[in-house]
């Protein structure tokens, strides 16, 4: 019986929050330089819909620009933040590696579903060696729509997943996990919001807390 973990990044696995501001404001200083902007970077309004594909966090925060224009910032934007992993400026969350040794010891394979874009990923995996334990990444970018539910769907049926959970921060994760008969195991960090972390099966306070939630998924069938 094949059984997984599948994780999502940002806000899950790796701090986002230590180089967003930073990244964000990067950006907007360019946007400043060519007057398609004034006042400060919108991190307030950013860290609030943390979670939704980039396409959608541009549409919300730019909403009087272009899709070209939209496109050009978002990839301002990734390299600020590839460049910020690359110098060391952020961290993963306390716990991940001796979590992930712990579930591999238990015989779990692990999944990264993400609605970041595929070399923000790559960069992230690489920085911290997570290719030790999880055994692929996999981006919304690899999908035709911008639905989770989908993406974690299409690695259950790669990867002939039977039981297992989502971990995630958002309520994003918590659907994926609920529309493809999986245990919603809700991250109470940075960027969660409590009413969606009501609808989660667990809630932890910390990624090792998942080795006492991990034996409420044996015996759980993915159907």
């Amino acid at each position: 019986m094949t059984k997984a973990i599948i994780f999502d990044m940002d806000g899950t696995l790796f701090q986002t929050n230590q180089i967003l501001e930073a990244s964000l404001e990067d950006t907007f200083q360019e946007l400043r330089k060519i007057n398609k902007w004034e006042g400060a970077a919108p991190l307030a309004e950013y860290q609030r819909i943390m979670g939704v594909p980039l396409p959608k966090v541009w549409e919300t925060l730019l909403p009087e620009f272009t899709t070209y224009e939209r496109n050009e910032v978002d990839a301002l934007f990734l390299d600020r933040l590839i460049s910020n992993i690359q110098y060391g400026r952020g961290s993963l969350y306390p716990g991940v590696e001796e979590t992930m040794e712990e579930l591999n010891s238990q015989g779990f394979s692990m999944y990264i579903a993400s609605n970041g874009l595929k070399r923000y990923l790559k960069t992230i995996v690489e920085y911290y060696h997570l290719d030790r334990w999880v055994s692929q990444t996999y981006s919304i970018e690899q999908i035709d729509s911008l639905d989770k539910s989908r993406l974690v769907q299409e690695i259950i049926q790669k990867h002939a997943i039977q039981e297992g959970a989502v971990v995630g921060d958002r309520l994003s994760d918590i659907r994926a996990a609920k529309e493809n008969g999986l245990t919603a195991v809700g991250c109470r960090f940075d960027f969660a919001r409590e009413e969606e972390l009501a609808q989660a099966d667990e809630v932890i306070e910390d990624l090792r807390d998942l080795k006492q939630v991990i034996p409420l998924l044996e015996g759980t069938p993915y159907s």
